[in-house]
């Protein structure tokens, strides 16, 4: 049996398993309060891992790490979401903690792992997992094992700027796609930072015809002002409230200030993994995380024709597009098959 730790920035989740199958005989959950810092998950993960040390014979822990990490020395680089893990050596905590072999990695890497062998990939050679939540997040596995993890970063298909003039280092995908991106859209809308414009008139139209463009630019002003006021109403008139959720809400509801903020997002994220299944052509990409719930229609469906959009055409069809099947115990499933296989 092996015990896999999940650590992210609002959750922290340590399962049991022999890290073969999708069966667990313990999982335990607990909440992150981010102002305790690395402190409080560490104390957590002592407490919770000795109980469950007692009841279970473990052989080894598997870690997956929400932020980059070096899995070759077993280092924490840090986390973008609580303090106090810069530079911190884990896996060697973990080994004096409770005197057992462990390993680490990415919390995307060993979700991609685990949708590799137990999820919606098994039986591929190549994956890439892709996960679209709070962030976006990806990782490579080819022929069963994660790819690059002895480098610093691998995969980050969040972090790949969509276009020449984002030159800043928060100008990414992930600013598009992520659930925080898509209510920063969505306010936008709201706020006027983007709105329709039409196209400049050409000298010579009629008066007829200037009258109707007027006519029609007041409908259109009048029904964004309806559909402004739907997304408020949905979050009680706090736009800080606003999140992915309440805007997909929306979209399959008709509004089409939300259709139009989530076409935006599949576009830039279909872009994102056309970029990336052109340069390493991987037989399955797998989509996960809280935003690609939002079903076929408004997502996985404009994602599969904005991929086909910008993939290098040799590629088109040779790759299936699936949603990932392991859920919010992916990173956990992860990490024990990270430990369950470092045993071999």
């Amino acid at each position: 049996m092996f015990l896999g730790i999940e650590i992210g920035g609002t959750k922290l989740q340590l399962g049991v398993s022999d890290g073969r199958g999708t069966h667990l005989v313990a999982i335990e959950r607990r909440d992150v309060d981010a102002r305790r810092g690395s402190a409080g998950i560490l104390e957590n993960i002592e407490a919770v891992g000795t109980a469950l040390l007692q009841k279970y014979k473990l052989q080894g822990i598997g870690i997956g790490f929400g932020g980059p990490v070096n899995s070759a020395t077993g280092i924490v680089t840090k986390s973008h979401q609580v303090d106090g893990w810069d530079d911190f050596p884990l896996v060697r905590w973990c080994q004096e903690s409770f005197q057992l072999p462990a390993v680490m990695g990415n919390d995307c890497d060993v979700a991609a792992l685990a949708e590799a062998r137990l999820g919606a990939g098994r039986g591929s050679r190549s994956l890439l997992y892709v996960t679209v939540g709070t962030g976006v997040g990806g990782g490579l596995v080819i022929e069963g094992k994660v790819h690059g993890s002895g480098r610093p970063a691998v995969a980050e298909i969040g972090h790949l700027r969509p276009g020449l003039h984002d030159d800043r280092p928060e100008m990414t995908v992930e600013s598009h796609c992520s659930g925080w991106g898509i209510a920063a859209t969505a306010l936008a809308r709201i706020s006027g930072e983007v709105s329709r414009r039409l196209e400049v008139l050409s000298e010579g139209v009629t008066p007829a015809h200037r009258q109707q463009i007027l006519q029609r630019m007041a409908l259109v002003a009048e029904t964004e002002r309806e559909y402004i006021a739907d997304l408020l109403q949905r979050c009680e008139q706090d736009p800080e409230r606003l999140t992915a959720k309440i805007i997909a809400q929306a979209a399959q509801d008709g509004n089409d200030i939300a259709r139009d903020v989530y076409l935006h997002a599949t576009q830039v994220l279909g872009w994102a993994i056309a970029q990336t299944i052109t340069l390493v052509a991987p037989e399955v990409v797998v989509v996960g995380g809280g935003v690609s719930l939002a079903g076929d229609q408004l997502f996985f469906e404009p994602l599969a024709e904005q991929i086909e959009r910008y993939v290098f055409p040799a590629l088109r069809g040779s790759y299936r597009l699936l949603p990932a099947e392991l859920g919010e115990l992916t990173v956990v499933h992860g990490a024990l098959a990270l430990a369950a296989n470092s045993e071999k």
